[in-house]
């Protein structure tokens, strides 16, 4: 039985990381995760639930990120331009 429950989950999972939603939407989704989670009135197991979630929209959110970083570097150095890298920001 807990191996149809951990299919299910990873189910679950897949369909978030294969829908076509907005970096906007997935950042919405997130933050409403984390609103959820730090309320603190959950179940464990739902929590747990809504974290993997969590880290599913916040891949969604990187990998956008990551693209659209990718797509200004090609367009400013096919311009001529120099080579365009964001920083990223270090957390204490």
């Amino acid at each position: 039985m807990e191996g149809i429950i951990v299919l299910l989950i990873l189910l679950k999972r897949v369909r978030i990381l294969d829908k076509k939603i907005s970096f906007e939407e997935a950042m919405e989704q997130l933050e409403t995760i984390v609103q959820r989670l730090e309320e603190g009135d959950i179940p464990l197991e739902e929590a747990l639930d809504m974290y993997k979630k969590g880290i599913d929209y916040s891949k969604i959110c990187h990998d956008k990120l990551k693209n659209a970083e990718a797509q200004l570097t090609k367009v400013l150095t096919d311009d001529g331009e120099e080579e365009f890298h964001l920083q990223e920001e270090v957390r204490d």
